[in-house]
């Protein structure tokens, strides 16, 4: 079993009901979303661009999938999760868009954010005492040669290449949409998303996802309020 501290919205979350639907999966539970047709997309189209996204569900990393080192347990992983998001404060995105990344879509703030790169660095530190090493392969699977120094370097002491000053805030919307594609998928996201894309974004909540065996699609394990006023589990 691998594990991963993520944000996803709260579960009545307007915005995480809708890329839930955009995705074809909640994360919350075993929900299953009929497939939706988009714009000029057919449903089997979206469900094809957003195959690669919907075994994660709708998150944001924070701290990548990681096995459980030796000696450390899950109930001792989440109290830990449990305590640290009670003891922060959330982090409000004002503006946010959807824009493409490379070859994917996602969801970034529209601006930098110190506060949330903060908090994100404090998750990769905080819990790096509960990843175990990096096996040879999970290191191949990175594709270490295409990766700078900074983040090869990121890759062999925290796991993930990018974390710190390479970390990124992003909800993955897609998997590779070909450039020919790309302006069709941007409308088509737009149109899906609406007025969702023009409201602030809080990240009031961290969760621990779980994924049971090598290619299971990743669930809630645990769910936290920043702050600590409210606090949820689901297996």
């Amino acid at each position: 079993m691998r594990y991963a501290i993520y944000f996803t919205p709260d579960q009545d979350d307007p915005l995480g009901r809708v890329a839930a639907r955009w995705l074809g999966r909640s994360v919350f539970g075993r929900q299953v979303p009929a497939p939706v047709a988009v714009d000029t997309f057919s449903a089997a189209e979206i469900a094809f661009h957003t195959a690669a996204p919907r075994r994660y569900g709708f998150h944001a990393t924070l701290k990548a999938p990681f096995r459980l080192a030796e000696g450390r347990s899950e109930g001792e992983l989440t109290a830990a999760l449990a305590q640290f998001a009670a003891e922060r404060e959330p982090v409000v995105l004002e503006r946010i868009k959807a824009t493409r990344l490379g070859s994917f879509f996602a969801i970034v703030p529209e601006t930098p954010s110190p506060e949330l790169d903060r908090l994100a660095g404090e998750v990769v530190e905080e819990f790096e005492p509960f990843r175990a090493p990096l096996t040879p392969e999970e290191i191949e699977r990175r594709g270490p040669e295409n990766l700078t120094p900074e983040q090869l370097k990121n890759l062999h002491k925290w796991g993930y290449p990018y974390v710190f000053d390479a970390f990124r805030f992003h909800m993955t919307l897609t998997g590779r949409v070909p450039e020919a594609e790309a302006k069709r998928m941007e409308r088509a996201i737009d149109a899906f998303f609406g007025p969702l894309l023009l409201e602030p974004l809080e990240l009031s909540s961290l969760a621990l996802f779980a994924e049971p065996e090598p290619g299971a699609p990743f669930h809630i394990k645990s769910f936290h309020a920043i702050g600590g006023e409210r606090e949820r589990k689901t297996a």
